[in-house]
């Protein structure tokens, strides 16, 4: 039995066509690109540094994934600079928020438990468990938490989109974009980041409700009453 024979595109064969061509796919490259653009725009003037990041109560350490149950590199990269902000007093509380959807599968108590070995005390760490992504852990700070203002910790390939999440979500945020190796990971992130830039601009026009809302918690008053 014959395989069937796969037809070949066939470019146009008229200069005219041929431009039409050249035309749709710069529009369509145009297109894919304005989220980008616009998340650069909006977040220019909300990065910091460690060093130059203004006092603020509230940091959030967003979830980068486990390695063997603890926080793998990029992970532990974005806590070392959240235990350092702590550590120079320049945030008092830390929400770390990332994914609990299954019981063998803990983000948030393995950041805590990396925290409290680097020095945060253990009151000063609240967790969201319901952080799936960018957009839920940005509302939920804000809607569950109650954080108006906060400092994001995250690797520097997404720490733009989390800023204009936060804002979009009512959170006034400054970004920390913390250095990492350009390995094959951060050039796969960044990649992916053209991709996941046109999801948090649908995100940010809809505002769509998190993956798991619930009932208000007070962990992050709590911390901060502590900490005064």
């Amino acid at each position: 039995m014959r395989r069937p024979r796969l037809r070949r595109p066939h470019l146009p064969r008229t200069r005219r066509g041929r431009r039409r061509l050249v035309q749709a796919v710069m529009a369509g490259c145009v297109l894919a690109l304005l989220p980008s653009a616009w998340l650069h725009a909006v977040t220019d003037d909300r990065l910091r540094t460690v060093a130059d990041v203004p006092r603020t109560e509230v940091a959030v350490v967003f979830g980068a994934g486990l390695w063997d149950g603890e926080p793998s590199p990029y992970l532990a990269h974005r806590l070392d600079a959240a235990a350092e902000l702590y550590r120079a007093g320049r945030i008092e509380v830390v929400l770390v928020t990332g994914d609990n959807s299954r019981e063998e599968y803990d983000e948030p108590d393995a950041m805590r438990a990396y925290l409290v070995r680097r020095g945060v005390p253990d009151g000063r760490i609240v967790g969201d468990y319901a952080g799936f992504d960018t957009w839920d852990s940005c509302v939920r700070a804000k809607k569950i938490f109650g954080v108006d203002r906060a400092v994001l910790i995250s690797q520097g390939f997404h720490i733009r989109r989390a800023v204009a999440l936060c804002q979009e979500a009512g959170v006034a945020s400054y970004g920390v974009g913390v250095d990492d190796k350009h390995d094959v990971t951060w050039y796969y992130g960044g990649a992916r980041e053209v991709l996941a830039a046109g999801k948090a601009a649908l995100d940010a026009v809809f505002e769509p409700d998190p993956h798991f809302l619930g009932p208000k918690e007070p962990g992050v008053a709590r911390a901060l009453a502590g900490a005064g």
